[in-house]
């Protein structure tokens, strides 16, 4: 039996995730436990405590997988380099700033207050985008996939095409920089005002209000070629001009400038944070999503014509934009995906680690990943004396009493936040770190964003759906456990779903199945028998933070807003009024 700890550190989505005898046992983002949004140094308290869930000490672990390998596409970093002589600085620093990784045996002692004498694990140091496509491939059932990767950058490359068969990943394209989808989505999104990391998000959000106003421009700014595609370095910084991003003394992520003077010439002064979002702003944002997802859906068939398979393993930043997910049904003739949740950089942590069970030692046991809830949990008792300690009045309930008082609650209007088993893996709350309410009930978006979410009101909420009723709602029945796809609502649905229901018509669903989750299957059975809708709408448990991790912390984020309604293990809670 191997006991792999696999880690991705110094980048966005610091995080650990253990993998034992081929099983992933646990997985989890760094943020969840210091509460700093997409935390960028290193998982300490992640990897102690995926240790903890796996019943494990550091001097069990056999094996530490990195989802990077500095000595990767060195012949292409070097060329680049000696073209931009005046950049070398710059890149050399981006370099130096996760030099620690090369000696993991001693950043682990050093950051986890570990005796090295303890530690007797190898090192694997994997690929980037290997490592993420094998965080796709080797959480499925599939013997034989094509995968595809596409994000900002990771070890030069910002694209990846493989033949995934067996145990092995067998590339068949890389995309090299300065060449990225990812900049030219988050350059977009830092002009018009979004520019934090992990904001795409809301430009894919924003996009429906725009028009194609600028179609001529996003034609010039990336050509499609036969081999993959070409930025027009015009509109962009030359990489290395700048630190590209920064990763501060406390672990957040800046962003720094990426757009050419070129884009003032023809747009104007960008938009600033919380600025009046204008006519121009939504027209832009329209045309990114526009752009990415023709040449998204062109990578798609670059890749079906190296791999003629139906089947396609798919990971990376770039994946998480679920519309062109969606779209590929319709527009590729690939016809099953296999998305890993925690899509982004956190998901390098079991990439990585999948890898060095599957193809480095080849154990020879897939670690089918039936849901994402691979977080902490907590005890019946650990909840009461959270609730105990802040004062919180509660009632204890059964399982089915539980389920009728929090469909009670729904029907009238009211919100709830739901706290039940293991957290999930990835950037989704998939129904156990959830906020849950009515999907048709009048004025709900506003009710929401007023009262909790305090975000932009443009922003669409998800829809639960039970898997067996998917295809009776939405014009796709591929299932979408993780909520990487977003379908259209069919027309007799749409205004019994108005606060799911998006301005393009459309929902980016969780189809819920009882397999998977049973209790929020159940709940959202429950719902539908007293108002005959299937659905729940579902957004994180959060306000303008992390999604909460604790007890305590789900708690605090009840009392300080207006929900009306905790559901938090067996007990509920509940405001005077309620």
């Amino acid at each position: 039996m191997a006991a792999i700890l696999g880690i991705n550190a110094f980048h966005a989505g610091a995080a650990a995730a253990v993998v034992v005898d081929g099983e992933c046992v646990a997985a989890l983002a760094e943020e969840r436990l210091n509460r700093i949004k997409y935390y960028a140094r290193f998982p300490s308290q992640a990897i102690r405590t995926c240790l903890d869930m796996a019943g494990l000490e550091f001097g069990d672990i056999d094996h530490v997988a990195f989802g990077r390998d500095p000595s990767a596409n060195r012949t292409q970093k070097a060329k680049y380099a000696l073209s931009h002589p005046s950049k070398l600085p710059n890149l050399l620093k981006v370099r130096s700033a996760r030099s620690d990784l090369d000696d993991a045996k001693t950043l682990i002692a050093r950051e986890c207050d570990v005796d090295p004498g303890v530690l007797r694990f190898e090192q694997h140091d994997i690929e980037h985008h290997i490592a993420h496509t094998a965080s796709a491939y080797f959480m499925s059932e599939w013997e034989h996939s094509a995968g595809i990767t596409i994000d900002g950058s990771g070890d030069f490359v910002s694209c990846m095409m493989s033949e995934c068969e067996g145990d092995q990943i067998n590339v068949k394209k890389r995309i090299f920089l300065p060449h990225s989808l990812g900049t030219l989505y988050m350059m977009i999104c830092e002009f018009i005002g979004y520019d934090r990391y992990g904001d795409e998000g809301k430009v894919m959000g924003l996009a429906p209000l725009g028009k194609d106003s600028y179609h001529d421009v996003f034609d010039q700014m990336i050509k499609t070629t036969a081999s993959g595609f070409k930025l027009n370095n015009d509109f962009f910084l030359p990489l290395g001009s700048h630190g590209g991003m920064e990763i501060t003394e406390s672990g957040e992520m800046v962003v720094h400038r990426h757009y050419s003077d070129k884009m003032l010439e023809i747009f104007g002064a960008p938009r600033e944070r919380h600025g009046e979002i204008t006519r121009r702003d939504e027209d832009m944002a329209f045309g990114v999503q526009r752009i990415f997802e023709d040449v998204y859906m062109h990578l798609l068939g670059i890749l079906h014509g190296l791999v003629p398979s139906e089947r396609i393993s798919m990971a990376g930043g770039c994946v998480l934009n679920s519309v062109a997910n969606g779209m590929m049904f319709d527009r590729t003739p690939f016809r099953q995906t296999c998305i890993q949740p925690a899509a982004g950089d956190d998901g390098l942590a079991l990439g990585s680690a999948l890898y060095v069970s599957n193809s480095v030692l080849k154990e020879g046991k897939r670690s089918v990943m039936r849901n994402a809830y691979l977080g902490q949990e907590f005890s019946e008792s650990e909840i009461r004396a959270a609730l105990d300690s802040a004062g919180v009045s509660y009632v204890r309930h059964e399982r089915d009493a539980l389920l009728a008082d929090v469909v009670d609650e729904i029907v009238q209007g009211n919100v709830i936040g739901w706290f039940q088993g293991r957290m999930e893996w990835g950037p989704r709350a998939l129904g156990n770190r959830s906020i849950i309410a009515h999907p048709g009930f009048p004025g709900m978006k506003d009710i929401l964003n007023a009262r909790i979410k305090h975000r932009e009101a443009f922003r669409p909420f998800a829809p639960s759906v039970l898997e067996e009723r998917q295809s009776e709602i939405f014009e796709h029945s591929h299932p979408s456990p993780f909520m990487l796809h977003v379908y259209k609502i069919k027309p007799a649905w749409r205004d019994r779903l108005t606060a799911v229901n998006h301005l393009d018509n459309t929902g980016r669903l969780q189809s819920v199945s009882h397999e998977e989750n049973p209790l929020y299957h159940d709940l959202i059975q429950a719902f539908e028998a007293r108002t005959g809708i299937p659905v729940l709408l579902n957004t994180s448990f959060n306000e303008n933070e992390p999604i909460v991790t604790l007890p305590r912390e789900a708690i605090d984020c009840f009392l300080r807003t207006k929900m009306d309604v905790l559901a938090i293990g067996p007990f509920v809670c509940k405001k005077k009024g309620s």
